[in-house]
């Protein structure tokens, strides 16, 4: 990629007390160059200032350039952030999956919703998931140079024709091709396979999952997991998609064939790297495996054991909670009808604190068309359709993970401040088991936050 297409790095932050904050920089200013390399994303910052002297070019708020001398120590950060970590622009998917979300949402939404990101950078950074079929040999160097890994791998079948109908595109069936790349170099991959019946699911999903497994060996296995997800579809998905749903007896089936998958590698390997997500047992009405089943936890951002990981720390917090509070409050708890029952223990734990009554709402999408949603695709739309003229307490309870990261904006792009408004009532945002907890005993009958000020509650972290 040519430096003409890589812009300076704006930095929309200046960490208190850091290098930066005493040199002077402010919110605005543009990373050009460090010592004379011009950073296409933020692993180039990272590693261009992961010196102990730094020649920096800079492009301050009203145009002027400045160059900057800094002696620090090696590691020592400088303490910029910036607004995104790409300063050459996202490298967009060149496949045509027909289960793929993006092309499963309504026209006329805001533009990020429809930017098909398959970048091995944020694979890298933040762990999404990637399919390989767009890196050109100068970034598969790179990925080898700077030892980036692990990465998120969106492989859904090993077989060349079966990859190739799920993608839409040829160079998909070179997929094991690239494992072995990965294996020769020590370079580590997360696995995903998403499960579409009637296309890759049965003998298909046993083959991909046994291939992957191979790949679990040595100190440094080229496969260090993989998350099995079920396929979600929604009303606006195109008519020739040839997908049909999950079915609560293919996922009984699905179940049943990797829970005998994941024995038989426990028996031979002591340790297991096959994972089904949570969903395939909401959508059973299963039970979900003990804690003891997920070890480490090593998908848990694809949604495997996500559950019992809150359920664990809610039960820990929930020691401390009060046997009572005042003044007397009461709350509605918003969640999306697939973990309605798996949520009852906790509910029943909060009605247990004299004072303070928790009423669940949990329903499905009918914006997107399911009849089981996560929560995390609940809309504005479904909130108002399902809560109107209803008795909602003191407020809602909204867990933040429905909202855009940092912002109050639903995937519809209904905001916060909109529901609360034709809904007549407060709502708070909340993040995690901490914000949960937060929200019952911090705000009371008349203590909410209001709307805008629910806008300013901590980005969610699930």
């Amino acid at each position: 990629m040519s430096e003409t297409t890589i812009s300076p790095a704006l930095i929309t932050k200046v960490i208190p007390n850091s290098i930066a904050s005493e040199i002077g920089f402010e919110a605005g200013d543009r990373i050009v160059s460090i010592n004379g390399d011009r950073p296409r994303d933020l692993i180039d910052y990272k590693f261009l200032c992961a010196d102990e002297f730094l020649e920096l070019e800079v492009l301050d708020t009203k145009g002027k350039i400045h160059h900057i001398e800094i002696e620090k120590d090696y590691d020592e950060d400088l303490g910029l952030e910036f607004e995104t970590a790409l300063f050459d622009g996202l490298i967009q998917c060149n496949n045509r999956c027909p289960f793929c979300f993006i092309d499963q949402q309504p026209p006329g939404k805001r533009k990020s919703l429809y930017l098909k990101d398959d970048d091995y950078r944020l694979s890298f950074l933040y762990g999404s998931y990637l399919t390989l079929t767009n890196l050109t040999q100068k970034e598969w160097n790179r990925i080898e140079q700077m030892r980036l890994s692990p990465l998120y791998v969106s492989v859904h079948a090993t077989e060349p024709e079966v990859r190739i109908r799920l993608l839409k595109n040829p160079r998909a069936g070179q997929i094991l091709e690239q494992l072995n790349w990965f294996k020769k170099r020590r370079l580590q991959i997360h696995a995903q396979v998403v499960v579409c019946p009637g296309i890759n699911d049965s003998l298909h999903l046993e083959t991909t999952l046994r291939d992957l497994a191979k790949f679990h060996k040595g100190e440094v296995p080229a496969v260090a997991s993989v998350a099995v997800v079920p396929v979600g579809l929604t009303r606006f998905r195109p008519a020739e998609d040839e997908l049909t749903p999950v079915t609560p007896a293919k996922a009984r089936e699905v179940i049943s064939q990797v829970q005998k998958l994941q024995t038989e590698l426990r028996k031979k390997n002591g340790t297991n790297c096959v994972w089904l997500a949570d969903e395939w047992f909401l959508i059973a009405g299963e039970e979900l495996p003990p804690e003891s089943h997920y070890e480490e936890y090593p998908q848990i951002d694809n949604g495997v054991g996500s559950i019992r990981l809150f359920l664990k720390k809610f039960e820990l917090l929930a020691k401390d909670l009060p046997p009572q509070i005042y003044p007397p409050r009461k709350f509605t708890w918003v969640v999306g009808n697939a973990v309605e029952l798996a949520f009852q223990p906790i509910l029943q734990r909060l009605n247990q604190v004299e004072g303070l009554q928790v009423n669940m709402a949990a329903f499905p999408s009918k914006y997107w068309g399911q009849s089981i949603t996560v929560t995390g695709l609940l809309t504005g739309q479904d909130l108002l359709e399902n809560l109107q003229g209803k008795d909602l307490g003191d407020g809602i309870l909204l867990p933040a993970l429905m909202l855009k990261h940092g912002d109050t904006r639903f995937l519809d792009d209904m905001t916060v401040e909109e529901l609360a408004d034709k809904l007549g009532t407060k709502i708070l945002p909340v993040s995690g088991v901490e914000g949960l907890i937060e929200g019952c005993m911090r705000y009371g009958a008349g203590k909410m936050p209001t709307p805008q000020e629910a806008g300013k509650m901590p980005a969610p972290q699930e």
